[in-house]
């Protein structure tokens, strides 16, 4: 069909999209595409005549065939895509499929470290650097993670004089410029001052706090690759990334009895229900642990 071409066309030079989700959207489309009409190529018309029912069959039939609620959201994804690109172009209009909406996704709990681990992580944060300087770097980063509940992002974004040794508070700048105030152990800043002293490069106060080899703002990716050496060094799960510790952050000081409140202006969430999340992964951890507790379950 060549309408197709120049929809796949469009996402290509205008909308910027690379070979390889090209190729995805592409290939969901065609899933789509044979579903429908199985026999034959569908006609403009019998794709205008398209009613609820039948995207929602589509839908019905990938779950049929236990492809995940992601997957399947990408697919319909892809599909609104094309019939958008078909309104927009006065080819046909189809309000039918904006009544559709992805499956929901299932909750993901967020993952936290227990103490002992967290503690193993920073201590182990400076062997597996280039070299020292390096490792000192990375194991203020992971710290700040772990004792303000930063994101990687939030982290990376410091300047040299927003923390110093009189700082009692950070102010961080979060999603949508969103400000918060969170409080700063005295650790935290030894750990950033002694990497400060350590790096090779000037500490001008306004200049990026955490540097690159080559002395340029640090990227996450290289975060994520220490974290990664570590987890393979400690025998961790894969489930252990950067953003793991703001979760750790969270999980232990709801724990420790912090109310959810606090926890939820410590991270920044707009809503409640976000922080909420967390008292799903103190239950769990309940859970686990009257299991293993229990009289009756051990004998068992």
């Amino acid at each position: 069909m060549a309408l197709i071409h120049r929809w796949q066309d469009w996402l290509l030079k205008e909308r910027g999209y690379s070979v390889h989700t090209l190729s995805a959207y592409s290939r969901d489309l065609s899933i789509f595409l044979r579903l429908i009409s199985p026999d034959k190529i569908i006609s403009v018309g019998e794709l205008e005549a398209l009613e609820v029912h039948d995207f929602r069959r589509f839908l019905s039939n990938r779950a049929a065939h236990y492809i995940n609620k992601s997957s399947m959201g990408r697919e319909l994804s892809s599909v609104k895509s094309f019939f958008k690109w078909l309104d927009v172009n006065d080819i046909l209009k189809n309000p039918a499929i904006s009544v559709i909406t992805a499956p929901r996704k299932p909750k993901v709990l967020p993952k936290a470290l227990e103490a002992d681990d967290a503690f193993n992580l920073l201590d182990e944060a400076v062997g597996v650097a280039s070299c020292a300087w390096q490792g000192l770097r990375d194991k203020a980063i992971l710290i700040l993670l772990y004792g303000c509940g930063l994101r990687i992002s939030e982290a990376l974004a410091l300047n040299v004089g927003d923390i110093t040794a009189e700082s009692e508070f950070l102010r961080i700048k979060g999603k949508g410029n969103k400000e918060r105030i969170v409080p700063l152990l005295p650790i935290i800043w030894q750990n950033i001052d002694t990497y400060l002293t350590n790096s090779p490069y000037s500490n001008n106060v306004g200049e990026p706090l955490f540097l690159g080899a080559r002395g340029e703002r640090l990227s996450a990716r290289v975060v994520q690759r220490q974290v990664q050496k570590l987890r393979g060094r400690l025998g961790l799960a894969d489930t252990l990334t950067p953003h793991a510790l703001r979760h750790s952050f969270a999980t232990q000081l709801l724990q420790e009895g912090v109310d959810l409140r606090s926890i939820q202006e410590l991270l920044g969430h707009s809503s409640l229900i976000t922080t909420q999340r967390y008292t799903d992964v103190q239950t769990q951890t309940l859970q686990r642990e009257y299991h293993k507790a229990h009289p009756l379950e051990k004998q068992k």
